[in-house]
């Protein structure tokens, strides 16, 4: 088989995503698989019909990446990929959709409001504060509905900084997600499934010296501390991680998933989740796979061998 990354595209992820795809690709070479690196462009699906047995793993964030368009064509393509198809992708995409419907699971997450700029506009902001704030309570969160690596992010501490806050959202897409701001310990789940049903691996916790996990905290070296195992209790470890199977199965997530948590004193609650976890240098999915004693190129090729087994219909 030859393995394509596909990484890129033309989201406001690009560039984590080429160095996610970099990384995989290089992983996978050094336990002696033959990799493919691509983009999304005219070339791909060309690439795609002249390569024998191809197998696809997506390395895209945001939009065309997570949003389940490119697992569904590859579907169409009838070529085996790793990762959830595109219909649980874009639910697990799209944070208003995944938060009702892994609350409806009866898993805890934050009260969330969602609101699209139509409405935002005519309405406008003035006739909203009052009744966001009294259904949630500040501080909030601000975000984008269908956006990745905290692009688009705010925390809003008064009704004043409400608005600008939103726009800040709309940036990066018509949707925007008002939610609880939640105090504790955030942490990030990686949910591994190989064969054996799906199990999560050492929660990692995370310290943002700005004390918001934001973009520039994620990818900048040295402005978060990562903590694994996260310094929590035993049994708070496992309940977060029980929550984090929980979500992955409630979202209808396969291979390999990023289920990031908030434990607020000892409770974990669900904040997102992740259908291609970032594999860059300051990423958490590699992190977990360290303390769990494996790694990415190990992984991948797991997960590379499952596609294609699943595809044959052996799995």
């Amino acid at each position: 088989m030859t393995i394509i990354v596909i990484a890129g595209g033309l989201s406001h992820e690009r560039d984590v995503s080429l160095r996610s795809g970099r990384r995989v690709a290089k992983a996978l070479r050094e336990t002696g698989r033959q990799v493919i690196e691509a983009d999304v462009n005219a070339d791909l699906v060309p690439l795609l019909h002249r390569t024998d047995d191809p197998v696809v793993v997506p390395m895209l964030h945001g939009g065309l990446g997570e949003d389940g368009a490119l697992r569904e064509v590859l579907g169409v393509l009838k070529v085996p990929f790793v990762g959830p198809n595109g219909a649980s992708s874009r639910l697990t995409f799209d944070k208003s959709i995944a938060t009702s419907i892994v609350r409806s699971a009866g898993i805890d997450a934050p009260l969330q409001i969602a609101l699209p700029h139509d409405i935002f506009r005519e309405l406008g902001a003035p006739a909203l504060m009052d009744g966001i704030g009294e259904q949630l309570g500040y501080p909030l969160i601000v975000k984008p509905s269908r956006s990745g690596s905290a692009l688009g992010v705010t925390k809003v501490e008064e009704p004043g900084q409400l608005a600008s806050a939103l726009v800040a959202a709309y940036a990066y897409g018509p949707v925007a997600v008002i939610e609880q701001f939640l105090t504790g310990t955030e942490v990030a789940v990686t949910v591994l499934d190989i064969g054996d049903g799906p199990r999560a691996l050492p929660p990692v916790e995370i310290r943002p010296e700005s004390g918001v996990y934001d973009y520039e905290s994620r990818y900048t070296a040295g402005a978060t501390r990562f903590v694994t195992p996260a310094e929590l209790d035993d049994d708070v470890l496992t309940a977060a991680g029980d929550l984090a199977v929980a979500a992955h199965r409630a979202l209808g997530l396969r291979d390999i998933s990023r289920i990031d948590v908030m434990v607020v004193e000892s409770r974990p609650y669900f904040l997102e989740g992740n259908v291609a976890p970032g594999m860059t240098e300051t990423s958490l999915a590699p992190l977990a796979m360290e303390a769990d004693g494996t790694d990415v190129g190990h992984v991948y090729a797991q997960l590379v061998d499952r596609a294609t087994a699943r595809a044959e219909g052996r799995g």
